[in-house]
């Protein structure tokens, strides 16, 4: 009996060693997308790297049948698209899990080929832009949210702080009820009194010189607005002649007070960003008599530019924009706040670039790149892409591009520069007082609207923001 059970023992040692050895059809042929890619890159001759997930913890169904001994790019499509995932490269090809707002520069290739197809001339462009912002705008959908801005919202002001050439003045603007904005004004100094009857114009001595508003949402860097480079030029446009405001990026600085950062990546943060924009940039209009809405322009940086072109978007007043390292046909942004909506699905389909071309042709336009981040492609794809559309309305001059090689993905010196002067170019600005060592870099407890208690009336958690944003719909 001892002998017959070490017999049956065997045999089913050597058919599980058999199964397993030879995936069977019951078990459809799995087998772990680690192991496969690694056989396919000695196959191939090729290095295969996975980011941002275990591809030992993956199985493929059929995964050998998968397999085309004459193509790589077959064998990898066939692989991964099934899961979800992606890859690029040639010698070293890197695996990813699919992500909806980035592709590849060729992608962004065939995508503006495509879409220059769809217009031959202005006539035809201006029936695709038209369709196309009405698009954007409805997958936006900041109607129900500028409905629901407070009637009479509070407005705390800061007292208004004197620097060399310019002043600060910390605010807090009330948007969706209990709801603040939080952010800084930089304003040209006001010359002492002797001197003021020669800033004045118009009949007589009334009224004030009106000034550029430059409006800078923030982007996605450590530090948000109170970094050390976004003073640098806010302060330097007020400097330069211009009233330049900023604002927190949603869910943080003083607005995580109020609802906690991870409601920054909620699917409302791109409506309620967009919102602040357009909200703060109304009060400014609306509060200064010294501001020139004729003479309005937007900036920012990464994530920073997307909230500028929203901007544009959603008020046609805007006269300049400048864009810095974003804004490209093959990525829309990583974050929520970006692309939590889809604007780019947008009549048919579209990317940022053409939607910059729809809120701003012929207006003037500056793109900033890089060559250390996705704006590389700049030059060479996009650039061309706008130059087309602003030449419909013989104005190709007013789009331009400063393409910075050998630098890396911020909003540093000389893309600031760069700037600096095409704003004294399009807003009549004084580009001799754009001179950064002359500005004060304040701590960030310095630029708060809220140095202590938030206001009674403030909102003090996400699911009391989210109660008001149920009632919208």
């Amino acid at each position: 009996m001892k002998r017959i059970r070490c017999i049956l023992y065997m045999v089913c040692c050597l058919v599980a060693a058999f199964s397993a050895a030879q995936p069977a059809f019951e078990n459809r042929f799995a087998q772990p997308l680690g192991e496969v890619l690694r056989q396919a890159g000695e196959r191939f001759g090729v290095r295969i790297v996975c980011k941002r997930f275990d591809p030992d913890t993956v199985r493929v169904a059929y995964a050998a049948f998968r397999v085309r001994p004459y193509s790589l790019p077959e064998t990898l499509d066939g692989l991964l698209h099934p899961l979800g995932l992606v890859w690029n490269g040639t010698e070293k090809i890197t695996v990813q899990p699919y992500e909806y707002y980035r592709r590849t520069p060729a992608d962004g290739e065939r995508l503006l080929a495509w879409l220059s197809a769809q217009y031959a001339g202005r006539e035809a462009w201006e029936r695709r832009r038209e369709r196309l912002l009405e698009g954007v705008r409805d997958a936006l959908n900041l109607a129900p949210f500028l409905r629901g801005l407070a009637a009479d919202p509070d407005v705390l002001l800061g007292p208004e702080i004197g620097h060399d050439g310019y002043t600060t003045q910390n605010y807090a603007l009330e948007t969706l009820p209990g709801l603040y904005v939080c952010g800084t004004v930089y304003a040209p100094a006001v010359p002492p009194l002797p001197e003021r009857r020669m800033i004045f114009r118009g009949p007589g001595t009334h009224g004030p010189v009106r000034r550029p508003l430059i409006v800078s949402p923030a982007g996605h860097w450590p530090g948000g607005r109170y970094r050390a480079d976004q003073q640098l030029r806010m302060a330097t446009f007020a400097r330069m002649g211009a009233v330049a405001v900023d604002m927190d990026i949603f869910g943080w600085g003083e607005s995580e007070r109020q609802v906690g950062r991870e409601a920054h990546t909620a699917p409302y943060s791109m409506q309620v960003q967009a919102l602040w924009s357009k909200a703060v940039t109304d009060w400014i209009a609306a509060s200064r008599r010294d501001v020139d809405t004729a003479r309005m322009a937007a900036t920012g940086g990464s994530g920073g530019a997307t909230h500028a072109l929203l901007l544009a978007v959603t008020d046609g007043r805007f006269a300049a924009l400048a864009p810095v390292v974003h804004l490209v046909s093959h990525f829309d942004g990583g974050c929520p706040c970006e692309s939590g909506r889809p604007v780019t699905l947008a009549a048919g389909g579209s990317c940022m670039p053409e939607i910059l071309a729809a809120a701003m042709a012929p207006r003037p336009v500056l793109a900033v790149s890089d060559g250390g981040d996705w704006t590389a492609s700049w030059p060479a794809l996009e650039y061309p892409f706008l130059r087309r559309i602003w030449d419909f309305y013989d104005a190709g001059a007013q789009v331009c591009n400063v393409h910075l090689p050998g630098e890396r993905h911020d909003y540093g010196a000389n893309k600031r520069r760069a700037v600096y002067a095409f704003f004294a170019e399009t807003l009549g600005l004084d580009v001799s007082q754009a001179d950064e060592s002359r500005v004060e870099v304040l701590p960030e407890a310095a630029l708060c609207a809220f140095p202590g208690e938030l206001p009674p009336t403030a909102l003090r958690s996400r699911a009391q923001l989210e109660r008001i944003i149920e009632k919208l719909k």
